[in-house]
């Protein structure tokens, strides 16, 4: 098990939206970014679109840890690259969940970039 409850993998996993922060050194939390979220199995994840450069995903990556909030449910995370094992399945995922609003807006989280710019939800 993942560590997820079935009913925050349904909340999570159904959302449209994502506000995700990550921890400063001080433990205090950065301001909240909304991104697109994906369930696969019993995990979650998120991607950076723009890639591995873009603030959110570097200070997550830095920080390896911060705090989400989605469908109703608001939880602390660590941040794990879960590697290019998953790409193939998230980028299924990405597209069932979010096609409706077209390749402009799909096109860049299942991008080679966009993968290899992945982080799982572990809770805490």
């Amino acid at each position: 098990m993942s560590g997820w409850t079935a009913d925050e993998l349904a909340r999570i996993g159904k959302a449209d939206e994502l506000q995700i922060t990550s921890r400063r050194r001080d433990g205090s939390l950065r301001p909240y970014v909304t991104i697109w979220v994906v369930r696969s199995g019993d995990d979650l994840y998120v991607r950076s679109a723009y890639g591995r450069h873009n603030g959110w995903f570097r200070r997550a990556l830095s920080s390896g840890a911060g705090r989400i909030r989605a469908g109703g449910l608001e939880r602390d995370v660590a941040f794990e690259e879960p590697g290019s094992a998953v790409d193939d399945e998230l980028h299924r995922a990405y597209h069932a969940k979010y096609d409706r609003y077209g390749p402009t807006f799909v096109g860049p989280v299942v991008s080679p970039e966009a993968a290899r710019s992945t982080l799982r939800l572990v809770p805490r």
